[in-house]
């Protein structure tokens, strides 16, 4: 490797910092398709009738905002109390199976979402899933 710079390099670095020319940015850089659609709501500590209200209102409010993709946070139910109760179920009672569960049920949802999938662990594992919302 040679440490010594060119005369011809010097001048083209100079004639750079004296131009009003400027660098492009490719880390702050967006075009419009860049920008994701994407909201997250997170249902823990809610109990199950406050999160079917809130969820319901949520996708709608997204759908109306053009949102495409939603991030829906239950929990795993790990430190839910259903286990101590003898007459609801340990699956259905958790928000994380009770919620899609909601979802697939209500017709007027259904209709405005495209698909329900569990989400990646980066976005909570087997704590969320994903709701994508067909577009308006």
């Amino acid at each position: 490797m040679n440490s010594k710079i060119s005369e011809k390099d010097k001048n083209t670095w100079n004639e750079f910092l004296s131009s009003d020319q400027k660098l492009y940015d490719k880390d702050n850089f967006q075009t419009k398709t860049d920008v994701k659609k994407i909201r997250s709501l997170d249902l823990h500590g809610k109990t199950l009738d406050e999160a079917n209200q809130i969820i319901e209102k949520f996708i709608k409010k997204s759908y109306e905002d053009k949102i495409q993709k939603l991030i829906i946070v239950t929990g795993k139910g790990l430190h839910s109390n259903n286990e101590k109760d003898p007459y609801v179920s340990k699956d259905f009672g958790i928000l994380k199976y009770s919620i899609p569960e909601f979802l697939k049920n209500n017709q007027d949802l259904m209709k405005i979402i495209s698909s329900i999938s569990e989400a990646s662990i980066k976005d909570g594992g087997s704590g969320a899933f994903y709701i994508f919302l067909k577009k308006k």
